[in-house]
């Protein structure tokens, strides 16, 4: 936990993500990604020299045996207090739109729930959990299907809500949030989603895999042309830092 919360913290200090005295809501989807940001942060406002304070958002998607129990007695040992927001996306984008490439709507859907909730509980930062994978990941998924150079920022206003959207988890891999989870024996939610595992980005996942049996390095050098490009908002305030894969 104390090296996984000092990448946490690299990347919080070279991205100027937290602010002095403010509350920050983890968005809290119950995946392992998320609950491994809601540990770190955790630990981290323990000693870090700018006081934050925490808050935990989750909304419940309204598929049938998601249980989100074992979120809400996570947060109590954390002291971090919970917020459950429950919903019909589930209903409204598979059964009632039958949408065929659901994935975009759903984001954006679950995107203005979590800010809505952030907003009612007068919150105007938030963590995400995106990762190392998750950010070459997207940088590929716009280059291969949108034919654009872009990915999400590691620090993002946005402007119709006022909340600032910050991604302290950029410089730990995949790998690395995994065996976090199995050692601390985090509460995983199961994703029920009938797209889990089919998208376009599992595609991605595959093809950086097969690659990377011939160039080990493949996913670093991606993260490094990204901060030295550098694409917009993600060049450092010092040194680009090699993440832990």
């Amino acid at each position: 936990m104390e090296k996984f919360t000092g990448l946490i913290r690299r990347c919080v200090e070279d991205y100027n993500m937290i602010a002095d005295g403010e509350t920050i809501a983890v968005s809290v989807s119950g995946g392992k990604d998320s609950l491994s940001l809601l540990c770190a942060l955790a630990n981290l406002r323990r000693y870090y020299p700018k006081r934050f304070e925490l808050r935990a958002i989750t909304l419940d998607m309204g598929f049938e045996g998601a249980d989100f129990s074992g979120v809400e007695k996570l947060c109590e040992r954390l002291g971090v207090p919970y917020t459950l927001r429950r919903s019909d996306f589930a209903r409204i984008i598979f059964n009632e739109r039958r949408e065929k490439n659901p994935c975009s709507l759903c984001a954006k859907m679950r995107r203005g729930a979590i800010h809505d909730a952030a907003a009612e509980l007068g919150i105007k930062k938030l963590a995400l959990a995106h990762h190392f994978d998750d950010a070459v990941e997207t940088f590929l998924l716009s280059m291969f299907y949108e034919g654009r150079i872009s990915c999400f920022q590691p620090v993002t206003y946005m402007d119709r809500t006022g909340i600032t959207q910050i991604r302290p988890m950029l410089y730990i891999g995949e790998g690395t949030v995994a065996r976090l989870v199995e050692k601390l024996g985090l509460p995983v939610v199961h994703n029920p989603c009938i797209m889990n595992g089919t998208s376009k980005r599992e595609e991605i996942k595959d093809l950086i895999k097969t690659l990377s049996a011939s160039y080990p390095d493949l996913r670093s050098k991606i993260f490094g042309a990204m901060q030295r490009l550098p694409l917009d908002g993600w060049e450092p305030a010092e040194h680009a830092r090699r993440p832990l894969p």
